[in-house]
This record gives structure tokens, C-alpha cells and sequence, in this order.
């Protein structure tokens, strides 16, 4: 186990992780420690922690020691080489028409290298640049080229909202941003009010973005027709925070309704409830002896009806086939069924079939 300490070079910068030894360290301390481009100067940004150290895929490098009072006055010889160094710069720049932007001039703290921070559009020769630095501060120096994003961050400022830049002050990394966010948040599409400092838009448009998202499942959209159990409307406008609507009615007027007080525009109308006698329990309500059409469609129909007579003699006795095309029917069976038949009054069905007729003989 290891203790691990993060430190920060910049405010608001990425944090990096080191072996803090046997250091009592806290957070605000200023440290010299080594990294790939020589000594630098952080600032401890979390206390100490113990970790494996098997979780880290290289060594971490230890943290040297303390800021003592020696490294304050090698901090101020920096500073004032740092100043030196950008004027410097400044005038070559316009000298030579260079279409760039300098930025800011940092010394590593052991001073073996100057980096050169700038932005530009494109692509910069920079090469005679380079050798008249070289030449004048006699160290190695190093042009790096930044996006606009970046410059605010290192400058800082003041924002539209009349506080610190979020990126000069808290915010590490830089989170994408779209035009989608404002559209969601109801923002004007102005872009001096929905841009920042570095002409990009404002990072602050993501902070809110989820929370409107899941508001806004709730609302209708814009144009859409909504109902209340009063009004019917065009949604004109709407706010999100406090859940109110404008409804457009159809003579005109605008009306403020709440979100909670819309019903579904393909629900029916609510009907009056029918008046209801309650059944004593004397009197049970009668069931219908009838079959429900369903099962009378089901049942199939008989061929042949036969009297009641008939039909009382074929439920005791048991079924007999069908005569064949050897055995023939009786001739003198279909004058005596119709005579039953129109005796007792029953209709010969519309989908009967007639028998077959019997041979002569």
C-alpha cells in the first residue's frame, strides 16, 4: 500500500496523482514534484489516501518536498522572466505580421524550458520566431498551440451571469454543448446571450439539461391540441418550471391552465351515471333462459324437424342409421310427416333439404 495524494498545476486544472511518501500533506499545500517535462509547482487538490499500488499501471512519482522559502524566490525570478519573455514575444509577432494570439508564457520551475501558449485559425510558421526567442533567453523553447476554450480557461474573466468563469474556477474538463440544450431549456437563440467569453457556447446550458428532459415528458408540445375538463386548445407556450400552459381556445383567447389539470384528448366525454333501484332480496333478479347468440349460432341445425311426438319416441329409442342407396325409405313416410307437420304447426325450416325422392317400383 501506498499513500496517493492528487495535485493540480493550474486552478481548475486536471489532477494528477503521486506518490506522497512519508509528506504530511493537506489540501492547499504547494508541493515541488517531478513530472515528464522536468520539476514543476502543484498544489495538493485531495489529502492523502492508501492505495495499492498495483492498481497503477507505471510508478508513481514522489512528491519532492514542500514549497520552502528558497522556491519563493525562484518563483518570483520566473515571474518576472515569464513577463519578459511574452512582451518579447508580443513585438516580434507584430513585427513579423504573424496572425496568432499569445496567450500566456510559462517556465518550468527549474527553467529548463519556456512553453509559448497561442491560438490562431490555422497553421503558423513559426520558425524564425523560435530562433530569436532561443537567441535572446538562452533556454529551450517550446510553441504550443490551444483552442479558444482553453485561452478562457487560462485568462479568466467575468461572465454574462456576473460571476467567475466556470472554467477559470471549478470546472476540470470541458463537456460538449449543442444548440439542442438551449431549444429544450425555451432559451432564445441569440447567440451573444447563449454564447460565452470564448465565443462558444455556455458550458452552464449542460448543467440543467437532464433535468428539463425529464420535465418535460410531462408537457405537451407546442401546437399540439390539449383539453381540460373545461376548455379545448392549441398549446401556445409553456413553462417548464412551474408547470403552467397557455392555451389558444378556439374564439381566440388565451387561457393559463396547469399541467396537471389536462386530460386525454382521445378520452371520451365522462357520461352521468344511470339511477339504479336496489333489488330487495325477496324479489332475485331473473335470469334469461335464453342461450346467448353466440351459442345459437354455434348450434347446428337439424335436417329434419320432427313433431313433439316423434321426438319423444327417438329419445327412448335408440338411434338408427340412415337408410342407403340398397335399402330405400318407405313411400307412404312423406305424406304422413307433412300431415303431422302442418297438425302441429311447425314450419319447415328455410335451410331443410328435401329427402330423396324414393324409387318407383
Amino acid at each position: 500500500m501506498i499513500r496517493v495524494v492528487a495535485i493540480q498545476f493550474t486552478p481548475a486544472g486536471k489532477m494528477y496523482d503521486f506518490n506522497a511518501g512519508n509528506l504530511d500533506l493537506k489540501p492547499g499545500d504547494r508541493v515541488v514534484v517531478e513530472t515528464e517535462r522536468g520539476l514543476g509547482l502543484g498544489i495538493v487538490a485531495t489529502p492523502p489516501r492508501e492505495q495499492d499500488e498495483t492498481l497503477h499501471a507505471l510508478p508513481l512519482s514522489p512528491v519532492q518536498r514542500l514549497l520552502g522559502p528558497d522556491d519563493e524566490k525562484t518563483i518570483e525570478h520566473l515571474t518576472r522572466r515569464e513577463k519578459e519573455a511574452y512582451d518579447f514575444c508580443l513585438r516580434r509577432i507584430k513585427e513579423r505580421g504573424m496572425d496568432m494570439k499569445l496567450v500566456r508564457v510559462e517556465h518550468l520551475f527549474d527553467g529548463s524550458k519556456a512553453i509559448f501558449y497561442f491560438t490562431a485559425d490555422g497553421r503558423i510558421d513559426f520558425r524564425e520566431l523560435v530562433k530569436d526567442l532561443a537567441h535572446t533567453f538562452h533556454t529551450r523553447i517550446e510553441m504550443r498551440q490551444i483552442g479558444v476554450r482553453d485561452e478562457a480557461k487560462m485568462v479568466g474573466g467575468i461572465g454574462i451571469c456576473g460571476r467567475e468563469l466556470c472554467c477559470a474556477s471549478f470546472l476540470r474538463d470541458f463537456q460538449p454543448v449543442s444548440v439542442k440544450m438551449a431549444k429544450e431549456q425555451n432559451l432564445a437563440l441569440n447567440p451573444s446571450k447563449i454564447s460565452g467569453q470564448c465565443g462558444r457556447l455556455l458550458c452552464c446550458l449542460d448543467y440543467e439539461y437532464e433535468t428539463y428532459c425529464s420535465l418535460r415528458k410531462n408537457f405537451p408540445k407546442c401546437g399540439k391540441r390539449a383539453r381540460t375538463a373545461q376548455h379545448s386548445g392549441v398549446v401556445e407556450k409553456m413553462n417548464i418550471l412551474t408547470g403552467e400552459l397557455t392555451l389558444r381556445l378556439e374564439d381566440g383567447k388565451l387561457l393559463s391552465v396547469q399541467v396537471k389539470e389536462l386530460v386525454d384528448e382521445n378520452a371520451p366525454p365522462p357520461q352521468p351515471a344511470e339511477a339504479t333501484r336496489p333489488q330487495s332480496e325477496s324479489h332475485p333478479p331473473v335470469q334469461a333462459k335464453q342461450r346467448p347468440k353466440e351459442q345459437q349460432q354455434k348450434r347446428p341445425r337439424p335436417q329434419q324437424q320432427t313433431s313433439g311426438e316423434e321426438s319423444a319416441q327417438t329419445s327412448q329409442q335408440p338411434k338408427q342409421a340412415m337408410p342407403s342407396a340398397e335399402q330405400p325409405a318407405r313411400p307412404d313416410d312423406k305424406p304422413r310427416k307433412k300431415k303431422r307437420n302442418r297438425r302441429h304447426g311447425h314450419r319447415k325450416p328455410s335451410g331443410e333439404q328435401k329427402p330423396e325422392s324414393s324409387p318407383q317400383e
